[in-house]
């Protein structure tokens, strides 16, 4: 795996769980265009589009996230109403050749911090997007309990 020298662009995400449903609620996914500093709620054709790393950072927040509520089902541990998942993901290059990483952070206010931890890497584990990019891109998992 080679490390990024230079961060061309960031796709972010703030993914949260919805209030009706509970684990197993729909998500809310806001994506905003390139170069603004205001969410974009309609993509048409004469608009600025979504990078393709903000897309992907979608996708992958809204699988994370119900990895963490499947596990987090199974092991009886009540989640606070205020968890969110946040992923970045940057295109970048090293030399003439292009690369993406990425940085997921699992907020769960509340929880413990050993619990949250396990929680986040067993999720992760268990995440079809997060398996797709194990060995193939860096990825750094953060934890945050405050």
């Amino acid at each position: 795996m080679s490390k990024i020298e230079k961060v061309l662009a960031t796709g972010k995400t703030h993914t949260t769980r919805s209030s009706v449903g509970g684990h197993n609620g729909n998500l809310d996914i806001v994506l905003s265009s390139p170069g603004s500093t205001q969410p974009a709620h309609v993509f048409a054709a004469t608009q600025p589009h979504p990078k393709a790393e903000q897309l992907f950072a979608g996708a992958w927040s809204a699988c994370y996230t119900a990895a963490v509520g499947l596990v987090a089902q199974e092991r009886n541990i009540v989640l606070p109403a205020d968890m969110a998942v946040d992923i970045e993901v940057d295109l970048g290059q090293t030399g003439p050749a292009y690369f993406l990483q990425a940085r997921l952070t699992l907020r769960v206010p509340g929880l413990a911090q050993d619990v949250a931890t396990e929680l986040a890497h067993i999720a992760d584990s268990i995440c079809p997007y997060s398996k797709a990019t194990r060995g193939n891109i860096d990825v750094a998992l953060n934890v945050i309990t405050a």
